[in-house]
């Protein structure tokens, strides 16, 4: 399977994607180095994963990329409240980053079925 043909890997990607477009002027540096690299994490884990040569080894990386979502999630949570972001951009990324790491999950689930 490759990654790219996976729709979470899609998704997560292009989350990131909107992340760099709507923070690229923002001034603290350190908040969107931070909110960007979490953002980032999330695809890169994902394929990072997938290309592994073991299922143990997808499964630690996919259990990082879940954990970059949760980051990303809480970092926006903290954008809205000081407003950097927008209620409706940090709900609409809030709930992205609910479904992408069910989809992970998901994912991880279906692989250590195959483990077991």
């Amino acid at each position: 399977m490759a990654f790219e043909d996976l729709e979470v890997w899609k998704r997560s990607a292009g989350l990131s994607a909107d992340v760099y477009s709507t923070l690229k002027n923002l001034n603290d540096y350190g908040y969107r180095d931070q909110i960007t690299r979490s953002g980032l994490s999330i695809p890169s884990n994902i394929a990072e994963g997938i290309e592994r040569c073991s299922d143990r080894e997808t499964l630690n990386f996919l259990s990082y990329a879940k954990g970059s979502c949760g980051e990303l999630r809480t970092q926006v949570y903290i954008g809205v409240k000081i407003g950097y972001l927008s209620p409706n951009k940090g709900k609409q990324w809030v709930a992205e980053t609910k479904e992408i790491s069910a989809m992970i999950v998901g994912l991880m689930n279906s692989i250590k079925l195959k483990l077991d």
